[in-house]
C-alpha cells in the first residue's frame, strides 16, 4: 500500500497527457523527432514526479473496434450527443489499427515497474468508471470520512409570500421536447 506524500498531491494521467504518443503520432501534428523524444522523455518526467513524493496513477480505459463503433453510430442518431463527433473520429475509425500500435508502443515504453499503466475494461462505461475508482482507493492509504445522515425538514408554509405569475418572466423554450431519441421512437 502507497502513502500519501506529506503535501498529499496525487497526479492521476490518463491517455490524453500522452497525445504526443498516440493522437499527434499517428495524425502526423508532431514530427518522428518530436514523438522519440516524447517516448525518451515521458519515463524520465514520470520518475523525478514520483521522485518528488507524487502518487502517479495512469489508466487506460480500453474498449474493442466494436464498442467504438457502437459509441460512434450511437451519436450520429442522437441529436443531444452529435457535439461529440468531428472528423478525427472519423480518421480514427480508419486508422484503429495504426492507433492500437502506437498504444501498445507507448505501453513497451512507458509502462515501468515505477509508473506502470493500468488497464480498465471500458465496454461498460459505468463499471469501468467503478472499477477504476475502486482500484485508486485501494492503491493509497485513506481514512474515510463517516458523516451523519442528511434528514430534510418539512419547508414552511410561505407567510406574506405569494410567487409571481409565471407571464411576467421571459421562459427559454423547451427546445429538448422536440428531440426524440433514437431509443424512444
Amino acid at each position: 500500500m502507497a502513502h500519501l506524500p506529506a503535501a498529499g498531491e496525487i497526479v492521476l494521467m490518463d491517455r490524453s497527457w500522452y497525445n504526443r504518443a498516440g493522437v499527434e503520432h499517428v495524425m502526423g501534428f508532431c514530427t518522428p523527432a518530436e514523438h522519440k523524444r516524447f517516448m525518451a522523455q515521458c519515463p524520465v518526467f514520470e520518475r523525478l514526479l514520483i521522485q518528488d513524493g507524487i502518487l502517479l496513477f495512469k489508466y487506460w480505459f480500453s474498449i474493442s473496434h466494436a464498442e467504438q463503433e457502437r459509441r460512434f453510430k450511437s451519436r450520429l442518431d442522437d441529436p443531444m450527443r452529435q457535439w461529440k463527433l468531428s472528423p478525427m473520429d472519423r480518421d480514427a475509425i480508419l486508422r484503429w489499427e495504426d492507433y492500437s500500435r502506437a498504444k501498445d508502443d507507448m505501453f513497451m515504453q512507458t509502462d515501468t515497474a515505477e509508473s506502470p499503466w493500468y488497464v480498465v475494461e471500458a465496454e461498460d462505461k459505468r463499471r469501468a468508471r467503478i472499477n477504476m475508482i475502486a482500484h485508486l482507493l485501494s492503491s493509497i492509504d485513506y481514512t474515510e470520512v463517516r458523516t451523519e445522515p442528511v434528514t430534510l425538514p418539512e419547508r414552511p408554509k410561505a407567510v406574506n409570500y405569494t410567487r409571481p405569475p409565471r407571464e411576467l418572466f421571459r421562459y427559454v423554450p423547451d427546445h429538448a421536447a422536440k428531440l426524440e431519441r433514437p431509443d424512444e421512437g
